[in-house]
């Protein structure tokens, strides 16, 4: 629902009906009695990773909250629980008492992208916030970090991109750990940027990683392409599965950089335009595909077949949905 919310909006209904955002709440907020367990440590409100059967409610910590904020629900908007009413505001406040920075992790930076994209929606530079355990978080430092992580992350990309290699193999390594390739921090960096002085701050350090982005583009688009023959030449159950992590990737791309224009004021030059275009180019051949083996109306025997693969297939066209959106 928080992907749908992403493509459609918050309003759009879910299956009874409802307003998908009523439901994400109602259904799944649950309250934290003890202060140090429970659905976030810290929080007195969240949403558990997985429900008792293993669904995905909120995998990746703080999604639901984010999408909500990023989706333009208003901070006084108030929600209907099992335990009584809550606003936004309030779920906002939750994140930011059971928030621990700890930069020094690298398990940290893999789940904390969420999260930094929706504090960089409610504090501006300059501002901190202090959490549940009295940690006194300075916004500025904390994306500081990010961003100097995100170069450490991609320093193999980069180091590729100089030498003009036209691959840099994905080997799990640096931001090919994370989920999604990891473009969901990188949509907390860039969003930070929209602020004039921390993008002047950032100056080409922030070029360099927007430069980067784009020389992934090709870079995996050629190693999905070999994938793609390979699965057609010996194990043709795996074109699915090739072709919704393609589906990811480039929806994901737009999304990124449909949202750095818009926030931000960025126009791309004819370079990047030039991007953008093959980006959506591959996306549209990659959907014909996964059409071609008609996925899409077969969901339903595919969520018993290939359960991971079909819940990112719907997750993932919605990105996708949202990153051509930006680029009509």
């Amino acid at each position: 629902m928080a992907h749908g919310i992403t493509a459609l909006g918050p309003d759009y209904a879910a299956r009874d009906g409802r307003a998908a955002r009523t439901v994400i709440v109602h259904d799944f907020l649950e309250r934290n009695l003890l202060p140090d367990g429970g659905v976030g440590p810290g929080s007195p409100l969240g949403f558990r990773p997985y429900g008792k059967d293993g669904t995905p409610i909120e995998p990746h910590p703080n999604l639901l909250t984010k999408t909500l904020v990023l989706a333009g629900v208003k901070p006084q908007a108030s929600f209907e629980t099992g335990f009584g009413k809550v606003t936004l505001a309030q779920l906002v406040d939750s994140v930011k008492l059971g928030f621990h920075h700890a930069p020094e992790n690298e398990e940290y930076w893999h789940h904390v992208g969420w999260t930094l994209d929706l504090l960089t929606h409610q504090l501006k530079p300059g501002e901190s916030f202090t959490t549940g355990a009295g940690e006194k978080v300075a916004v500025d430092s904390m994306m500081d970090d990010a961003l100097a992580y995100l170069e450490r992350a991609t320093a193999d990309l980069s180091q590729g991109m100089k030498q003009g290699l036209p691959v840099v193999p994905k080997r799990k390594q640096g931001l090919y750990a994370h989920s999604c390739g990891g473009l969901h921090l990188v949509q907390a960096v860039f969003t930070y940027a929209r602020f004039p002085q921390v993008k002047k701050r950032w100056g080409q350090r922030l070029d360099a990683q927007l430069a980067v982005l784009f020389y992934r583009l090709d870079s995996e688009h050629t190693q999905y392409q070999q994938a793609y023959e390979l699965a057609v030449a010996k194990a043709p159950e795996l074109k699915l599965t090739v072709l919704v992590q393609e589906l990811k990737f480039y929806g994901h791309f737009l999304e990124t950089l449909g949202r750095f224009k818009d926030e931000t004021g960025w126009k791309p030059n004819a370079a990047q335009a030039q991007g953008i275009a093959k980006a959506k180019a591959y996306l549209d051949y990659t959907t014909r595909r996964i059409e071609e083996l008609k996925a899409f109306d077969g969901i339903d025997t595919l969520m018993s077949t290939q359960r991971q693969v079909a819940l990112d297939l719907i997750g993932d066209s919605c990105h996708a949905a949202h990153g051509l959106e930006a680029w009509k």
